[in-house]
């Protein structure tokens, strides 16, 4: 039977259970999961790219068929270049098979080679995005059910710590 190594790719800011659930999930399913954090995204983000890269590795240690890297430019591009065969997805709610349906499409256009493998969020997950994590912190609540707590802490020091960030992070439809 041939390797299967797949890429999960993200910004992950912050890295949620939900996201956690869905690398867990392809990493029983495939031989292996590239979890690629998009490195410079088009939206303000509350960490950095290191510290994203930093978070996922330290939750993810004990998953030995993950691999957490940075990546820019077309998803399609760095699936390639690690000689995968998949892009994983996880899907939440309605809105977010629309989105996902278009942008399966043109990776399809773009490398008909590599297939997109969405996975169904877990029940528990539903209601849990970055933007969610990103406006309930930054407004004091607590985002412990919704984040591990090495997230948390993280979360704290932005929000209450000197690199406190001077822009809104308010929800987004897009996140």
């Amino acid at each position: 039977m041939a390797f299967r190594r797949v890429v999960y790719p993200g910004t992950f800011d912050p890295v949620h259970f939900g996201h956690l659930d869905i690398i867990k999930r392809a990493a029983r399913v495939f031989d292996e999961v590239n979890v690629a954090v998009y490195d410079k995204p088009a939206k303000k983000l509350l960490f950095s790219a290191d510290e994203r890269v930093d978070l996922l590795v330290q939750l993810l240690k004990d998953v030995k068929n993950v691999k957490v890297e940075l990546f820019s430019g077309l998803i399609v591009e760095y699936v390639r270049s690690v000689g995968g065969v998949a892009i994983v997805r996880g899907l939440r709610v309605f809105s977010d098979f629309e989105l996902e349906f278009r942008m399966a499409l043109a990776n399809r256009r773009l490398a008909p080679e590599i297939e997109v493998v969405n996975f169904i969020a877990d029940e528990q997950h539903l209601h849990i995005s970055s933007s969610t994590v990103r406006e309930i912190a930054q407004l004091g609540g607590d985002v412990s059910s919704m984040v591990p707590a090495r997230v948390n802490e993280a979360l704290k020091k932005k929000f209450n710590g000197a690199d406190r960030p001077e822009h809104d992070y308010s929800i987004s439809l897009q996140d």
